[in-house]
């Protein structure tokens, strides 16, 4: 099977349904972003650190990758499959969330990414999480997208966040405090 079609040499691309938008179409940016995000988790999930969490982040990107199905998908396709995306998926991010918590110090200070390369990807993975949910909430302004798409992009970027601080531990790393300038 080729993987080139030339279709989209004229700066378009297919909906899952068939209809023809311009790659610069709100929703192509919105699930290319989430695919961007995917990307991202995999790098996450390849770091030595995360090894004990291969399953949940596999997880994760399973649930990116409905995600992005959900939202490559003709808002007035007939044949719309209702995204495969549960209330469990994030209680599973927060029950993982109040895990990690209870083994770290409290927060008592805004933290900057940095401190180590592993610890950095997981802030990249959450600046990319962010900006997808961004996209998703503008998405959903213009044409309904599933609510439990936006709901589980914010939780994940709260658990990508807490992740961070949790690979910082775990690495023996300190966590680069912002210091307000005085």
């Amino acid at each position: 099977m080729k993987i080139y079609t030339k279709k989209g040499d004229q700066g378009k691309t297919s909906l899952i349904g068939g209809t023809r938008v311009s790659k610069s179409n709100h929703r192509i940016d919105t699930y290319g972003t989430v695919d961007e995000l995917n990307a991202y988790i995999g790098l996450l999930r390849d770091q030595e650190v995360n090894r004990v969490r291969l399953e949940l982040l596999k997880e994760v990107q399973d649930r990116l990758f409905v995600i992005g199905a959900s939202l490559a998908t003709d808002p007035d396709s007939t044949s719309r499959p209702a995204p495969d995306l549960l209330e469990s998926d994030v209680h599973l991010l927060e029950a993982e969330m109040d895990l990690m918590d209870a083994a770290l110090p409290e927060l008592r200070h805004f933290v900057l990414p940095g401190g180590h390369s592993s610890v950095s990807v997981a802030h990249v993975a959450r600046t990319v999480c962010r900006r997808a949910e961004r996209l998703v909430v503008a998405l959903d302004q213009e044409e309904p997208v599933d609510e439990m798409v936006i709901k589980y992009l914010n939780r994940l970027s709260d658990y990508l966040f807490v992740l961070s601080r949790k690979m910082a531990y775990e690495l023996g790393v300190e966590e680069v405090k912002w210091q307000p300038r005085r």
